[in-house]
């Protein structure tokens, strides 16, 4: 069971040889598995990027968020209060960016690995992350 984190999440969709060997492999066997969690902070990410141009998709990025929910893999996750709690209570030191906290804290509570190039992500010895 993995989480990924919002850049794993469109690369494995647009351009899946962005993601190194590990993360791909990792990527490949949890889509096979169907336990692919994605937080709603990363929709909410995206939305952002997108309306900054920041990121580029070929269609509305609303469409994309919608087929993304078709495939059979992809299991959304709510943010619910309990993760809100725990992603401001995360034990410290870790960087302040939201998205990637409460990310972090879903994670977490499902017990899962994240998969992200984030190097705070990465290092933070709370939770079990992949990329190489």
């Amino acid at each position: 069971m993995i989480v990924l984190d919002t850049h794993a999440w469109v690369w494995w969709l647009s351009d899946p040889s962005k993601l190194p060997g590990v993360a791909r492999r990792a990527v490949a066997k949890a889509a096979a598995d169907r336990a692919i969690y994605i937080s709603a902070i990363s929709t909410w990410e995206i939305v952002l990027l997108v309306s900054k141009n920041r990121l580029q998709f070929t269609m509305d990025a609303q469409d994309w968020i919608a087929r993304s929910e078709a495939l059979p893999f992809f299991h959304f996750v709510p943010v619910d209060n309990a993760v809100a709690i725990r992603s401001v209570r995360l034990p410290e030191p870790f960087h302040r960016d939201p998205a990637d906290r409460i990310i972090v804290a879903t994670a977490m509570m499902m017990g899962a690995t994240v998969v992200s190039s984030d190097r705070k992500i990465l290092k933070y010895s709370h939770v079990k992350a992949i990329w190489k």
